[in-house]
């Protein structure tokens, strides 16, 4: 099916340094087929902060087209995996519909917002705001 490229090709989320950041760049729909790609994503960018390899995590959420509560358990786990850490995983462009998301269950507030999210590497990574008011 077309309208799920990432999904047939089972692509996930794409980890990489960005100074003292870890981006993880998921694209398209998460799902209850896709969350585990994320899941593993957000595994591999834990492990670059357990790593002492960077300070936090941003989640680039500019292509992702919908999350459901599949996607968002796997943010919610990954959290609770960060904040063992002493890091957290901040939320860079999300859409309207994953705010929403975020707003009606009440996990707005345990993701830090980034301005955009983080450039290439060797590209300065946008600082962190608090997530929007209810």
């Amino acid at each position: 099916m077309a309208e799920h490229p990432d999904r047939e090709a089972g692509a996930e989320p794409v980890v990489e340094i960005v100074g003292r950041v870890v981006a993880v760049r998921p694209a398209g729909e998460i799902d209850i087929v896709t969350a585990p790609f994320l899941s593993r994503a957000l595994s591999r960018a834990l492990a670059h902060v357990d790593a002492a390899q960077a300070d936090r995590i941003v989640t680039d959420c500019s292509r992702v087209t919908f999350c459901d509560s599949s996607g968002l358990n796997a943010l919610l786990a990954a959290r609770l995996r960060a904040v063992e850490a002493g890091t957290a995983i901040h939320l860079a462009d999300p859409a309207p519909q994953l705010q929403r998301l975020l707003q009606m269950t009440g996990a707005a507030p345990l993701f830090p917002r980034e301005d955009g999210p983080p450039g290439p590497a060797g590209s300065r990574a946008a600082g962190p705001h608090p997530p929007p008011p209810r």
